[in-house]
C-alpha cells in the first residue's frame, strides 16, 4: 500500500514553504509518518575579496535558520508529531535530493507561492528537484491541503503515465480515495479547423487511455471516474481539478535528467504553477 512513511519538507523563509510543512506535519500526525525539514543554505557567488567570510556565510545562514527554528515552533504545536531538521549548504536541488535519498524519504514535499511571482521564484529549484529527484515530490500551493480522497490522474498513456497509474490506484486504496482520470488532446483549439482528423484522431487516442486506466481500476476495486477533454492538455487539468475540487492532482514525469531536459514549458511544469490544489509527480 502507498503509505508516505518518510517525509523530507524543503523550506525556505516563504509562507508557502511553512504552510507545506504545517500540512506534511498534520498529515504525518494521522498517517504515523516522519518529517524531516531542510534548509539550504546556497553558495555565494561574489567576490570573497569584498567582503568577510564570515560576515557573509551568517548574513547567508540567517534566513534558513530563521526558517528551521520556525518549523520547530510549528512542530512543537502539533503534539503527537515529530520533526528533524537540518541545514546544508551547497546548491539547493542538489542537496534536497541527495538528503532524501540519504534519509530514504518516500516523498519530498515544496511549498508554490500564490502569486505568480512566488511561483516563478520557486519554480526553477523545484523543476530541478523534480528534474533530478528518484523520489516522488508533492507541489503544495500556498493556502491548500494535503489530502487524498478526491483525486485526479492525469494520463497520456506513456510509460510514465503508467507508473502514475500505479502510484493513484495504491494511493486511492490506501487511503479509501475517488479516482478521476484525465486524458487530453493537448491541441489548441483553433487547429481544429484547421486539422479536423488530427483532432478525432487525438480525441480517439485520449478515450483509449482513460478506458485502459478505468479497467485498472475496475480491477483494483477503487472508485473511478473518467474524462476525455479537448484542449491543452494543462489547462484542461486545471480546469477539471476546479470542478471537481480534487485535492490532489497526479502525473508522471520522466526519469533523472541533465538541466537541458528538465521541466521548464512542459505540461507538468505549467500544472505545478497553476493548479489549485498539492501536485504529486510521481518518479519511480
Amino acid at each position: 500500500m502507498a503509505r508516505f512513511r518518510k517525509l523530507l519538507v524543503a523550506l525556505d523563509d516563504s509562507e508557502s514553504s511553512a504552510n507545506a510543512l504545517r500540512e506534511s506535519l498534520r498529515f504525518a500526525r494521522g498517517d504515523g509518518s516522519r518529517v524531516l525539514a531542510v534548509a539550504v543554505v546556497p553558495p555565494y557567488e561574489g567576490d570573497l575579496r569584498l567582503v568577510g567570510v564570515r560576515s557573509i556565510k551568517a548574513v547567508l545562514r540567517e534566513p534558513c535558520e530563521k526558517a528551521l527554528a520556525r518549523a520547530r515552533q510549528v512542530a512543537d504545536g502539533e503534539i503527537g508529531t515529530s520533526l528533524w531538521t537540518a541545514c546544508l549548504e551547497g546548491e539547493p536541488h542538489e542537496e534536497i535530493v541527495n538528503l532524501a535519498e540519504a534519509e530514504g524519504c518516500d516523498l519530498i514535499v515544496m511549498g508554490r507561492g500564490a502569486d505568480a511571482l512566488g511561483r516563478f521564484v520557486m519554480g526553477s529549484v523545484t523543476a530541478r528537484v523534480v528534474g533530478y529527484s528518484e523520489r516522488d515530490v508533492l507541489v503544495v500551493p500556498e493556502g491548500t491541503v494535503i489530502g487524498w480522497r478526491e483525486l485526479l490522474l492525469a494520463t497520456d498513456g506513456s510509460s510514465y503515465s503508467q507508473r502514475a497509474t500505479e502510484r493513484a490506484l495504491d494511493i486511492a486504496k490506501s487511503y479509501g480515495g475517488h479516482l478521476n482520470i484525465v486524458a487530453a488532446t493537448d491541441l489548441a483549439c483553433e487547429l481544429y479547423a484547421e486539422s479536423p482528423e488530427v483532432g478525432e484522431d487525438l480525441i480517439e487516442k485520449a478515450r483509449g487511455t482513460v478506458e485502459e486506466g478505468r479497467k485498472r481500476a475496475d480491477s483494483s476495486g477503487v472508485a473511478v471516474e473518467c474524462h476525455v477533454r479537448e484542449g491543452l492538455a494543462y489547462k484542461a487539468i486545471i480546469d477539471l481539478a476546479k470542478e471537481k475540487k480534487i485535492e490532489a492532482i497526479i502525473m508522471g514525469s520522466h526519469g533523472r535528467t541533465g538541466l537541458r531536459r528538465l521541466l521548464m514549458g512542459s505540461v507538468v511544469e505549467k500544472v505545478i504553477g497553476h493548479a489549485p490544489c498539492p501536485v504529486l509527480v510521481v518518479k519511480r
